[in-house]
């Protein structure tokens, strides 16, 4: 796994080169490999998750071979979630990063000494899951009945769109996004959100499939991302054209140090990312100060 840091200068440095402008109207109009209306690309990829919501959870097993438990474990370690926290997780339909979040929290609390304070601020907490997919929301809230937290007061599940979140400036102290950035139609209206809404000091996560730079790993994923996956949508979930295009999405997505880039013209500072598995996913983080 790299680490690698990409400031305000590296930024700066970037977005000349890779304009953010071209990237994301590239981005914008484009479903997969597909150039389209942009005012389309909402309801195609709602049509998308409405056709896979049911088989999720499964797919996302069966196509990481389990590794996807553990790339948002490794989301969740870097958020350093604590009582009393509002936190928003965006596009977190199924509730997976919500759940670990909460589970962290409750660890936390049965470490610590229980007083009132302490009972008080975990009343407090707040988890938002926000997803503009309704069949996405209806799995994480059956989710949370069968672990048992369907009444938990902590997590609300909202219908909501990422790029025009209804939420008050400075009002969050973290924000999560995982496996979701890549679907919206504008990249910099959902980064120019996730910045409104959060508190100074104030950390975004973003966990999303990305780029991988090794010549030999890049031929063998690229086998298995285009002949591989959406096979196993067709068998697994009757759906090979929604995994196809899951597929081409991730190309479409700009590279890592490109994304990092537009993170910081957000406005965002000590900015970085760590790739995974070689770059199959990435973590991008900053914080507003």
């Amino acid at each position: 796994m790299a680490l690698r840091m990409a400031t305000r200068r590296l930024g700066s440095k970037l977005l000349p080169r890779f304009s953010s402008t071209s990237v994301l109207h590239s981005h914008a109009t484009s479903f997969g490999f597909k150039e389209i209306p942009e005012e389309e690309k909402s309801r195609m990829v709602g049509n998308v998750f409405s056709n896979v919501a049911s088989n999720y959870d499964l797919m996302n097993d069966l196509m990481s071979a389990g590794l996807h438990r553990l790339w948002k474990d490794r989301l969740v370690s870097k958020l350093n979630p604590f009582p009393g926290m509002k936190h928003l997780d965006v596009a977190g339909g199924t509730g997976d990063v919500a759940f670990r979040i909460l589970e962290t929290l409750n660890s936390v609390k049965s470490r610590a000494t229980q007083d009132s304070l302490d009972d008080n601020l975990h009343e407090e907490t707040q988890i938002f899951v926000c997803d503009i997919n309704p069949k996405m929301l209806n799995v994480g809230q059956k989710r949370a009945l069968e672990r048992g937290l369907g009444e938990d007061k902590s997590l609300i599940w909202v219908e909501g769109d990422a790029e025009a979140l209804n939420y008050k400036d400075n009002s969050m102290d973290g924000y999560t996004i995982a496996f979701g950035i890549r679907n919206v139609t504008h990249i910099e209206k959902v980064l120019a959100e996730a910045y409104r809404v959060l508190k100074r000091g104030g950390r975004f996560l973003c966990l999303e499939l990305s780029h991988v730079e090794v010549p030999v790993f890049k031929e063998l994923y690229d086998y298995y991302s285009f002949s591989i996956i959406p096979a196993v949508g067709e068998v697994v979930a009757g759906d090979r054209d929604s995994y196809q295009y899951l597929v081409e999405s991730i190309r479409r997505f700009p590279s890592q140090d490109t994304f990092a880039s537009m993170i910081a013209a957000a406005g965002f500072q000590k900015v970085e990312y760590e790739n995974l598995v070689g770059g199959v996913v990435a973590i991008h983080s900053g914080l507003k100060i």
